[in-house]
């Protein structure tokens, strides 16, 4: 075999903070955060796709395959709009690591309008 897989050598998706609290917003606002992670495994790490249950939530991956040892960004973007209180959201991400799905979760407090 010659692929990188082969010879047991995988990409690694490590991240510090895989969930995170945003700060409040107001109900139609749109909010964005940056996560950040390395890729700390011995083949390059390509982020395939994701999921999510709401289509409120947007992410913008990568679209070059992250080298071992480098750093990525993947973009959050949130739609506040029609959501109000507390929200939780779950994103899968499908990679090529050895769990093959990754998540990331974030929870937001959102105001509702008056």
């Amino acid at each position: 075999m010659s692929s990188a897989t082969g010879f047991g050598q995988l990409a690694e998706f490590s991240i510090k903070s895989p969930t995170i609290k945003l700060p409040k917003a107001k109900e139609g606002d749109q909010v964005e955060h940056i996560y950040e992670f390395t890729n700390t495994g011995k083949a390059p790490l390509i982020i395939s796709s994701y999921k999510v249950d709401c289509p409120c939530t947007k992410l913008e991956l990568p679209k070059e395959p992250i080298l071992p040892g480098q750093k990525g960004k993947i973009i959050l973007s949130f739609d506040t709009k029609g959501k109000s209180f507390y929200q939780d959201r779950i994103i899968y991400l499908e990679m090529n690591t050895k769990k093959k799905t990754e998540k990331l979760r974030f929870k937001i407090y959102v105001e509702p309008k008056p």
